[in-house]
């Protein structure tokens, strides 16, 4: 008296054959729809949970992002006209010039490209030009390690919401472009690093010159101060900053933002002053025909200032990549709101006193010059404040970055710490924290004047500023479903004024901009370096994985004994058995009663849900307890604790077990993907792979199928949902008592199984390829942490086993 449950020809059919017995319970056919996460978050409108925040919540980040991210914006006027005049001003309306520069290049490029169109390119709520990076490599295969999986796009936060614009032809085309073209992963991979790189070295230049142009200023009230005593004022200053990171981004930001907050207001009310009291015809300025008359009259000096002029939106990159802190529309409504009137009446206000004191004999101080002197004490302390507060977007910009170079292995492994519950994107890591430290207080002691430094700040800005531009074009070719004709303005308007800017900055390349540029190619190195070995590595495992005959060959060896307990053994594959594993036999026969190959993987998404965090395969023959498993993270996601992470792994492998015995089909493979911790619908399909199974609610492992069979309206219940007529109770009392061999040999102990593989060159190869290998590639390796402590593997469980690769 079986039944059948029908789905559609297109869903396939499934019957489940009961014990025949006294359980005998007869269910009507039911059609399964597909409700699962992935298909709700497909159909609610992009960026929704952005516009799902209270305002409350907008407002509280808001007034967070006054203290994290506007302070570098907000203290350049305290250096941009400082060394944009700094042999003196030629013609009266050469400031009118260049405070029209001014306002025009901080309205193009801060507030209309990053605060109004690259906020809306994140990486669902990440920014940057990793979150860039991550986001094209959604959308097209540019991914130089072969780990991608068909499964990973069924992660409900893989995809934008909404209908995906790779049904246009435009979209398909440069899809195939990226993915076809290994120049062109290549070149995106190099731009992506390069970006990186001079992130980080922008980070330390920032705090040495925004501390150092305060510091400056007490210069106007105690005469005999030195420069030598300036330098080490400023490098006491920057060790303080650097010793309050461990407290974390949250309480900084609520400490600094009254502080910053109150800055921008003094400021603004110094210009409105200035601007009233010397010269209120400044505002013409904002007539765009002083740019043109600047340049006719300055010619090429004119074009060679460009590169002072471009400080006055310094920080405005990495208020994208500090985007995972806050959400867009706080930053929005704060930018203009709050900072951009701000700065702006500043900049008036100090060209209106530039034009009244053309013959002023010391520029560099313009700023305090310009203050009413009832004021400067308030001003300075108010802007020591701030310019020390100015230094922490590009820190937190730089915490950031690293998190997005461990996940893709583009650097060796460092400590991250989440330093709030509530934003996961608020991150400390000791050792950049270290490294920034010692490198700001270097750059300060050596080159002693803000003069200097912004000419080595001036190359990581622009170069930034380019590279952001053409990632932006390909989010927009690639994912937004925007005309084509937009896409082209967007792109002529920025890559043409950002060459300008470029040339000038270059032109001056001798005078100070190979500072980061050597910093930058250094990490550059280390990047390419890392990565490279990574893929090669990866390539020879993938290259030598075990075959399943092999495999079985090696479970049933005679000498091979199984000891109670759980096996979890650690490897960079996502699919078959890697080449230590025959090695860990040939060496100790010996393997426990239940075996997981584990991998870890991250995904080019910020969060992972872990309701959709594992897949598991079972290996052949199955009476020997040997499955593989691919845990998924977000690169934002925080790896737990080792117990934690097995008592959350044995409980969806119960569900797997389960479900592997209930819905397989045929002698077809099954794969089951999580969406939930319990099940109440499901869909399959069939695939040339083998068969999908979508699994909303699953039973926890506490509900055994014993107790089921016990309360008939409860398994009456169940089973309707599971689309089945009949059950066979010998299969049933075979799932529970694989479920209760894996909770069994948990509880007689888990070990930890990593492989130390030691990869060096091949012995024909090239010299250059043995220095990277053997001497560069080992350095790092010996100098970075170990695999258990990122995992946070106790020591007394753990198990290494090593082995050389040659490459």
């Amino acid at each position: 008296m079986a039944h059948h449950a029908s789905a559609g020809a297109a869903r396939g059919s499934m019957e489940i054959v009961p014990y025949s017995g006294e359980l005998d319970l007869e269910l009507p056919p039911v059609d399964v729809k597909r409700q699962d996460s992935l298909y709700r978050d497909a159909t609610m409108p992009a960026h929704a949970h952005h516009g799902q925040e209270s305002w409350v919540r907008t407002l509280r980040l808001a007034f967070q992002c006054v203290g994290i991210l506007y302070a570098d914006l907000g203290t350049s006027p305290l250096y941009v006209y400082a060394n944009t005049f700094k042999k003196g001003v030629g013609h009266p309306d050469d400031v009118l010039g260049v405070l029209s520069i001014i306002i025009y290049s901080f309205i193009l490029f801060t507030m209309i490209k990053i605060i109004f169109i690259a906020l809306y390119a994140n990486d669902d709520g990440d920014g940057g030009t990793f979150a860039l990076y991550s986001l094209i490599s959604r959308y097209a295969k540019v991914c130089l390690i072969p780990n991608q999986q068909a499964e990973d796009e069924l992660v409900s936060r893989y995809r934008h919401r909404g209908k995906p614009s790779a049904t246009l032809r435009r979209a398909q085309w440069m899809k195939n472009l990226l993915e076809t073209s290994k120049a062109a992963k290549i070149s995106l991979f190099f731009l992506t690093i390069l970006a990186t790189a001079l992130a980080i070295s922008d980070c330390m230049l920032t705090p040495p010159i925004s501390v150092l142009a305060a510091v400056n200023g007490l210069k106007l009230r105690a005469p005999h101060l030195t420069t030598d005593e300036t330098v080490w004022i400023t490098v006491g200053i920057l060790v303080v900053l650097f010793a309050v990171q461990r407290f974390g981004t949250d309480k900084i930001g609520y400490t600094f933002a009254p502080v910053v907050f109150v800055w921008l207001l003094l400021m603004a009310a110094i210009g409105i002053y200035n601007m009233v009291k010397y010269d209120i015809g400044t505002l013409k300025a904002f007539n765009a025909k002083y740019i043109i008359d600047y340049f006719r009259r300055n010619k090429k000096k004119g074009w060679v200032s460009l590169g002072e002029i471009l400080l006055c939106f310094t920080g405005t990159e990495a208020l994208f990549a500090d985007l995972g802190y806050f959400s867009i529309r706080s930053i929005q409504l704060s930018f203009t709101f709050g900072l951009l009137p701000s700065v702006l009446l500043t900049y008036i206000g100090q060209a209106a006193y530039l034009r009244k004191h053309m013959d002023m004999p010391d520029i560099s101080n313009v700023f305090f010059n310009s203050i009413p002197s009832s004021l400067f004490w308030p001003t300075f302390v108010l802007a020591l404040i701030a310019s020390v507060i100015g230094s922490q977007a590009m820190i937190s910009c730089a915490f950031a970055t690293m998190s997005h170079l461990q996940a893709l292995n583009c650097f060796p492994r460092v400590k991250i710490l989440h330093t709030s519950r509530r934003y996961s994107g608020q991150l400390y890591i000791p050792e950049v924290n270290i490294f920034l430290c010692i490198s700001a207080c270097v750059v300060t002691i050596s080159f002693r004047t803000t003069g200097f430094i912004a000419k080595a700040h001036e190359i990581c800005v622009v170069l930034v500023m380019v590279i952001t531009t053409l990632l932006m074009t390909i989010v927009m070719l690639l994912v937004w479903k925007v005309s084509i004709w937009w896409i082209s303005i967007f792109f002529i308007v920025y890559i043409s004024t950002e060459s300008i800017y470029t040339a000038a900055v270059l032109y001056k390349f001798t005078h100070g901009p190979y500072v980061p540029l050597a910093m930058s190619a250094v990490l550059m190195l280390i990047m390419i370096v890392w990565h490279y070995v990574h893929v090669k590595r990866y390539k020879y495992e993938l290259k030598h994985t075990v075959s399943r005959d092999e495999v079985k060959d090696l479970l049933e060896r005679r000498d091979l004994k199984r000891v109670p307990g759980l096996g979890l053994f650690y490897t960079e594959l996502v699919q078959g058995i890697p080449p230590i594993f025959p090695h860990l036999i040939e060496k100790i026969p010996t393997i426990h009663s239940v075996i997981v190959f584990i991998t870890v993987k991250r995904l080019p998404i910020p969060h992972v849900d872990v309701s959709e965090r594992f897949l598991f395969r079972q290996v052949e023959p199955k009476e020997f307890m040997v499955f593989r498993c691919v845990a998924r993270y977000g690169y934002r996601d925080e790896l737990e604790m080792a117990n934690d992470f097995v008592q959350v792994l044995v409980e969806y492998l119960q569900y797997y077990v389960r479900d592997l015995n209930l819905y397989e089909v045929g002698d077809e493979p099954l794969k089951i993907i999580f969406h939930s911790a319990r099940v109440e619908s499901f869909t399959w399909e069939r695939k040339p792979s083998g068969h999908v199974i979508y699994a909303e609610e699953m039973l926890t492992p506490a509900q055994s199928f014993s107790e089921l069979t016990m309360h008939p309206v409860s398994m009456s219940s169940r089973l309707a949902h599971f689309q089945t007529g009949k059950m066979n109770l010998e299969e049933i009392l075979k799932i529970e008592e694989d479920q209760k061999i894996i909770q069994r040999e948990v509880d007689n102990g888990v070990v930890y199984i990593i492989g130390e593989s030691e990869v060096v060159a091949k012995p024909h190869s090239n010299l250059l390829k043995k220095i990277i290998v053997n001497y560069i590639y080992s350095f790092m390796r010996k100098n970075s942490r170990n695999g258990e402590k990122m995992l946070s593997i106790p020591r007394g469980q753990l198990l290494k086993v090593g082995i050389t690769y040659e490459i």
